[in-house]
């Protein structure tokens, strides 16, 4: 490989971009580096990477932001000595369905080159300023109306792989031509995140892989091209201003001169097709073939499985995404994730390790005490208006019972999970665990209850940027998903927690059908 052995791997997610290097030789990560949109780009104005707005219903963010994250990200990292000479290819992770809007001259090279950085390249070519991310609620009328146009929900399921979802980008798209016609027909290309950061760093209008493309609600599941009659229930003249789809190992090119010049990347470092954060998650924690589904707990909590076939969630809230590996990943989706824990957590006034030993108090099945755990709007199933529901005691439901509401809040997020997984073919043997609430060993224990699994916890820090860098490394060397998987997604040793027989039995038999019942899921 000519002395050039690296991979990064960069993730654009809500509230921070990071990245993670890796040497494929050594089989080791070399470094890792986040900037958080919050703290270390405070102008912009976006605190857990969303801009403030006073309906609760609309998230959007700054993509300048996105573009000085990338800056002030390779800066951190040359300044604290990351050598980028050895740099062998780059990929990257994008939370998946935001959308840039952009207007004709993006990335001419005449324009680059007068600007002082990425943010100030971008200002003068965005046609819409903001960019509607995963989080938003808003758009159901346009789900309503898509959905119409293209004979119902079972017709849009069919072709997209969902139904017309209120985050996903054919619906913010609809809204925008609706609300803001003038702006949309000055449009020239709409990028994904993953498209608009693999742009970025290579100088060209990146394509769209097929993975981040099927959460658009405008790819055809069936032939991986967009479709004619998605697009136009959507919006006029939509498809022509759509990327190319393209396979997960497309090389987009050479990174651009910017990066040669200010951070010494080899002007010949290749830049894979970035995806969405769920597909590089689903490589980042070797879950690329059936068999072992993931659980991801972070800001949402996710659940996402490798499938030969693109089953579909008759109730309407998982989805199906390709899979970078080959063949198809089912999704489902939970906001009320580390938010919901977070905001149980802080109401007591603890730390994570007080959260844990309040949860170590109570029983399994919580003595009755149930939480639909809805502090913010919720998408599985969908709930536009936040609010936590509590069955119980009298001292449970008026917050009394710090022991009982903590427990609960897990309980519940464990519930769903399994319940919502149900329609994907086969019963696992183990599930992976990732994310932040997986070095929790109290949730790890009451989610393999639930499960009724072996559950593995994985030692990754950042699964979509390692992700990212594994696809990297496949696409640029030709080196199996098994062997990355070896060298970088190993569960961690002595991570595993077993079920407790008596505990699955209390679950199956009490637990999850009175909170089937108490949820509404059939």
């Amino acid at each position: 490989m000519s002395g050039k052995d690296r991979f990064l791997g960069l993730d654009s997610s809500t509230q921070s971009l990071s990245a993670v290097l890796v040497d494929l030789d050594g089989a080791e990560v070399v470094a890792e580096a986040s900037v958080n949109f919050e703290h270390d780009l405070a102008e912009y104005n976006c605190p857990q990477g969303v801009l403030p707005n006073a309906n609760p219903l609309v998230k959007h963010s700054d993509p300048l932001m996105w573009a000085a994250a990338l800056d002030a990200l390779l800066t951190r990292m040359r300044d604290t000595g990351v050598d980028f000479s050895r740099l062998a290819g780059i990929s990257g992770s994008g939370q998946q369905h935001g959308t840039v809007y952009l207007k004709h001259g993006f990335l001419a090279r005449r324009n680059r080159s007068a600007a002082p950085d990425l943010a100030a390249a971008v200002r003068p070519f965005l046609s819409r300023r903001t960019s509607p991310i995963w989080m938003d609620s808003s758009t159901g009328e346009e789900c309503a109306e898509i959905t119409h146009a293209v004979g119902g929900p079972e017709e849009m399921q069919r072709r997209s792989g969902s139904p017309a979802v209120e985050r996903f980008s054919g619906p913010q798209i609809r809204k925008f031509w609706k609300e803001a016609t003038d702006s949309y027909e000055d449009t020239s290309v709409i990028h994904l995140v993953s498209s608009f950061m693999a742009s970025l760093l290579t100088g060209v209008s990146a394509p769209i892989d097929f993975g981040d493309g099927a959460g658009m609600n405008l790819m055809n599941l069936a032939d991986g091209a967009w479709d004619p009659i998605l697009c136009a229930a959507t919006a006029p003249g939509l498809a022509e201003k759509l990327p190319e789809l393209v396979p997960s190992d497309t090389i987009v090119g050479p990174v651009s001169a910017y990066f040669v010049e200010r951070y010494g990347v080899p002007p010949d470092t290749p830049v894979v097709v970035w995806s969405g954060d769920n597909p590089n998650s689903l490589i980042g924690v070797g879950g690329w073939a059936p068999g072992t589904p993931v659980i991801s707990l972070g800001t949402s909590d996710t659940f996402f499985a490798a499938m030969r076939e693109p089953r579909v969630d008759p109730q309407g809230y998982g989805h199906v995404f390709g899979n970078p590996a080959g063949g198809f990943m089912s999704l489902i989706c939970f906001k009320n994730g580390a938010l919901a824990r977070e905001a149980v957590r802080d109401r007591f006034g603890l730390d994570w390790a007080g959260f844990e030993t309040l949860l170590a108090r109570t029983p399994p099945g919580n003595n009755g005490n149930m939480m639909l755990p809805y502090f913010i709007p919720e998408i599985t199933p969908l709930v536009l208006e936040a609010g936590p529901v509590y069955v119980g005691t009298d001292e449970f439901r008026e917050g009394r019972d710090a022991p009982a509401v903590v427990r609960a809040v897990i309980e519940a997020q464990a519930a769903r999970l399994r319940l919502h997984s149900e329609w994907i073919e086969g019963r696992p043997t183990a599930v992976r665990v990732t994310g932040g609430g997986a070095a929790n060993t109290g949730i790890c224990r009451i989610l393999a209850d639930m499960f009724g699994v072996l559950v593995q916890r994985l030692d990754v820090g950042n699964s979509a940027a390692l992700g990212a860098a594994m696809r990297a490394a496949q696409a640029v060397s030709g080196v199996s998903w098994q062997e990355l998987s070896r060298k970088f997604a190993e569960p961690a040793p002595g991570g595993d927690v077993l079920p407790t027989p008596e505990i699955v039995r209390l679950y199956e038999a009490d637990f999850l059908p009175k909170y089937r019942t108490l949820a509404g899921v059939k």
